[in-house]
Formats: C-alpha cells, sequence, structure tokens
C-alpha cells in the first residue's frame, strides 16, 4: 500500500513540473512574437500614426503658449517619417498650432496692416523691415510709404505717380529736405567753406539775394555769399511751409523765411541737381512777400 501511494505522489509532481514547464515556453513563444511585431510595425509605420498625434498635439500646445518644445528622443530621420504618415486629424492639428504662434499683425488684412503702419515715423518704419520676411513685405508696401510721406511732406503730391516707388521717393525727398536745412545752417554758422561745397561747381549755377542782385557762375555766387557773411550784424529767421518736389536727378524747394517781426516773409526756392551720389545746389531766389500790395522796404541781404 506505500509503495502504490509513493508512486501516486510521485507521478503527481512530474505533471506539475511538466505543466510549468510547457507554460514557461509558451509565455517565451509570446514575448518573442510581440517584439518581432513591434519591429515590423515600426518598419512599414504601421505604429507611426499614434506617435505622430501625440507628439503633434504635444508641440501644437505648447506653440500657443509661446514656445516650442521637441522631444529629445525624436530624431531627425523618425520626424520625417512622423510628417510622412501622420493621418489627416494629426496634420490638421499642426496646422492650426502653426498659426497660434503668429503675431497679431502678421494675422491682420493687408489694408488694416497699411493703416496701422501709417502711424510709424521714418526710423520706426524701417527698422520693422529688418525683423522677419512678413513685417519687411509689409513695410515695403507703396501705400504705407506714400501714407507717411503725406504725413511728413506735402499732400499737394497726391496724383504723382513715382517711378521707382513712394519709398525711394520718400527717400530722395528726405535727402533733399536735408541739404536744404544744410543750407540755412550755413547762413546761420556764416561758414563760407561749407557754401562752397554745396554749390555745384558750374558755370550755370545762379543766385539771386532779397535785395535783388543777380550773380552767375560758381565764383560770382561764392563772392556774393562772402560779402554776406562779412555783414557785422547776424541773421537769424525761421524757415516754414518747406514744399519739395524730386524727379529723376532735380529736385526744387519753395519755402518761406521770416528774418524777424518788423520785416516781413521772404518767399525762397532753391534748386538742386543729383550728381556723384549727392545733392548740390544750383539755383537760389529769395524774393519779398508782398503784405497788403505793398512790398516792405527793408531787405535783408541773403
Amino acid at each position: 500500500m506505500e509503495i502504490i501511494i509513493s508512486r501516486i505522489l510521485s507521478f503527481n509532481f512530474s505533471s506539475q513540473l511538466l505543466v510549468a514547464a510547457i507554460f514557461t515556453v509558451f509565455s517565451l513563444f509570446l514575448t518573442v512574437l510581440a517584439v518581432q511585431s513591434r519591429k515590423s510595425s515600426k518598419s512599414d509605420g504601421t505604429g507611426a500614426g499614434v506617435a505622430s498625434i501625440s507628439r503633434t498635439c504635444s508641440c501644437s500646445c505648447s506653440s500657443c503658449n509661446g514656445t516650442v518644445e521637441s522631444p529629445p528622443e525624436v530624431g531627425a530621420g523618425e520626424m520625417l517619417e512622423v510628417g510622412r504618415h501622420a493621418p489627416a486629424p494629426a496634420v490638421a492639428v499642426a496646422e492650426r498650432g502653426s498659426g497660434c504662434g503668429a503675431s497679431m499683425m502678421e494675422q491682420l488684412v493687408p489694408e488694416i496692416t497699411t493703416h496701422a503702419l501709417s502711424y510709424l515715423d521714418y526710423p520706426s518704419l524701417c527698422r520693422l523691415s529688418m525683423t522677419n520676411s512678413l513685417m519687411r513685405k509689409a513695410a515695403n508696401d507703396d501705400n504705407a510709404w506714400k501714407a507717411l510721406y503725406h504725413k511728413d511732406f506735402t499732400l499737394e503730391q497726391d496724383s504723382v505717380m513715382p517711378v521707382n516707388g513712394w519709398k525711394a521717393y520718400y527717400a530722395a525727398t528726405r535727402a533733399v529736405v536735408n541739404v536744404n536745412a544744410e543750407f540755412f545752417n550755413i547762413i546761420r554758422e556764416r561758414s563760407l567753406p561749407a557754401m562752397g561745397r554745396l554749390w555745384l561747381n558750374a558755370d550755370y549755377v545762379k543766385c539771386t539775394h532779397a535785395s535783388g542782385e543777380l550773380f552767375s557762375g560758381y565764383n560770382s555766387v561764392i563772392q556774393s555769399w562772402q560779402l554776406a557773411f562779412n555783414w557785422e550784424q547776424g541773421v537769424d529767421f525761421q524757415v516754414q511751409d518747406v514744399k519739395a518736389r524730386v524727379l529723376t536727378d532735380m529736385a526744387w524747394v519753395t519755402m518761406k523765411t521770416y528774418v524777424d517781426i518788423e520785416t516781413g516773409p521772404f518767399n525762397v526756392t532753391n534748386v538742386f541737381e543729383f550728381h556723384n551720389g549727392r545733392w548740390y545746389m544750383v539755383h537760389h531766389h529769395s524774393s519779398v512777400m508782398l503784405i497788403d500790395g505793398e512790398v516792405d522796404q527793408q531787405v535783408v541781404h541773403g
């Protein structure tokens, strides 16, 4: 009896070992199949869709918050593969995310952008054009420079169609106006060398002072200014109502000058020519303005 019981126990123990061994082998087989299935899904792109959805969503959300972060474990090749196999919803999320990072100015329609840029001054508009490609395109808009020209200079030239656009026309007008202002600064400082550099050295230049005297030719014009600067009294005046008209290589500026309270204003016209990259004065005319149909007898030279 004892022998039979011992054999039964030994048989049950052997059966348990056999079952455990079979279960272990089966588990190892399932593990190998799972590893091979994961590798094949990466190679044929079946698992890329899930990764692309999670990565795209993470990127788009961070873009709306103003920051863009890329997972450090994603390589360049894997990112390319993700973009290629991403489903339509993921691509749509990515596009919405990229729009969240755009500035408010970039999302405005061109007409509103041009109107907003018209409130900027010349240096600000130039600095804005150096920020990025979209702002450079907006800052180079011809209508924006036309509005800036009318704000800084005159509204009389609304019908003018500049050959090289309003931006180039604005720059040329500003250069001429600066040279014209330099002319009056030279008179205040009574600097003959500076006056000589301002005028074009040509025989056809002319200068008509407020006294009515006409001087023709470069040497004669400079001598007339030498006589004016040798006067003991200095001349202090204000320049108002400055208007410029610029062509390709010629420009003229009209204005009113007020010497003092006692004398009336003078009508002044200056003509400039463009030579060797800069503007030179070629004509100056100053005359007393009529006040109530009468001419003031007190005339200031220059």
